[in-house]
């Protein structure tokens, strides 16, 4: 899975007609949205309780694939999913997204509600296709689980030239090692715990 499977099943046009922004800058700002919300993923399926209560949530989003229209989103369900992947920094991720020269005119306050459940939908699928074992041990340290597949979808961590949202994120973080670029690098590094 790559960052075009999260692209096509978002309706970017209606989610840029819905904010009053351009396609082009609505791409952007889902493509940030997107990274932000597996970034915060990620780092809550890096616990064995973080990693069993995803693969609970992900159950009510097996089957579930894109919208044509936002009005087809449950919205208020992407919003208590945006809460419990970002947690605390809820207020601070959203605000520090939506202040983002890049994305301009985007309130990532709203976007990431309507984001949330199709990344959820995809990531459910995606474990469903792995047949992975839910509430294993060997999920968290690396034999199959939950954060084996987002793993996948952030590219393993080791960016060896497969494109999607490893790519993504590589760009957005600097290359990684970026010594203070600010902006998503930040906010990802935060949720990430501070890659150094």
């Amino acid at each position: 899975m790559a960052l075009d499977d999260i692209l096509t099943q978002v309706p970017i046009d209606d989610i840029a007609a819905k904010l009053g922004v351009s396609p082009s800058v609505a791409r952007e700002a889902v493509e940030q949205g997107g990274a932000v919300l597996l970034g915060g993923l990620a780092k809550n399926a890096s616990t064995t309780e973080g990693s069993a209560a995803i693969e609970n949530a992900l159950k009510g989003h097996q089957g579930k694939t894109g919208a044509a229209k936002v009005d087809d989103i449950d919205v208020a369900d992407g919003g208590k999913i945006v809460s419990h992947i970002l947690g605390d920094d809820e207020q601070k991720v959203t605000q520090k997204l939506t202040e983002s020269k890049e994305t301009a005119g985007i309130d990532f306050g709203k976007l990431l509600p309507i984001l949330a459940p199709i990344v959820m939908g995809l990531i459910a699928n995606a474990t469903k296709d792995k047949s992975a074992k839910p509430g294993t041990a060997e999920a968290q340290s690396g034999g199959g689980g939950i954060g084996d597949v987002i793993g996948g979808l952030l590219g393993g961590g080791s960016s060896s030239g497969g494109g999607g949202i490893g790519d993504l994120l590589g760009g957005l973080l600097g290359g990684g090692n970026s010594s203070g670029g600010g902006g998503i690098g930040d906010i990802l590094g935060g949720l990430l715990g501070g890659k150094k």
